[in-house]
């Protein structure tokens, strides 16, 4: 039990967790021919859920404008490996936050927090759109495959992180 107390009890360091991360991307590259993306699959995932409630969304102007409507060539939600990728990363932070003694369930403080984080989400989800990625998609796997919109991402992102940053301290904290 010594050897997993030392592997899993201790803070890795950033070179580690860089090198599996990039090792895993590539494996995911090789197996299934794309590279790691998180908000397609739930953009998918939104999909089918708003399809259950009757709505149409291949007829939207996104999907027309991208020809985005190879959502619907996945004819099921499991039939489609963003679902697995996207469980595998929540079920993996889960076992991750477990083994670091970590994992806390934490009440939200009062309705501002909870409108920020609403809206945040919102506006982040909006962004990942315009973006064609996250962080995920529009950065690490953008810059190893050496495209351009994945450094400028990068410069954009941290300068959002520096607003949204004194937005937290201004008007939250």
């Amino acid at each position: 039990m010594k050897w997993f107390n030392k592997i899993f009890k201790n803070p890795w360091p950033y070179w580690i967790g860089g090198t599996l991360l990039a090792f895993l991307n590539i494996i995911l590259l090789w197996t299934a021919g794309q590279a790691w993306r998180v908000t397609s699959g739930f953009l998918y995932w939104g999909c089918h859920i708003l399809e259950l409630c009757g709505f149409n969304p291949s007829s939207w102007y996104y999907f027309q404008l991208h020809k985005r409507s190879s959502v619907y060539k996945y004819d099921t939600f499991f039939n489609n490996e963003y679902t697995f990728i996207n469980l595998g990363i929540i079920l993996g932070a889960l076992i991750a936050s477990l083994i670091a003694s970590q994992f806390s369930i934490k009440k939200i403080k009062n309705k501002k927090q909870f409108v920020f984080a609403l809206v945040g989400g919102i506006i982040m989800g909006y962004g990942t759109r315009l973006a064609f990625g996250c962080n995920i998609g529009a950065l690490f796997s953008a810059i190893p495959s050496l495209s351009l919109h994945g450094w400028i991402f990068g410069v954009f992102m941290f300068l959002g992180a520096g607003v949204g940053s004194i937005i937290l301290i201004k008007y939250i904290l």
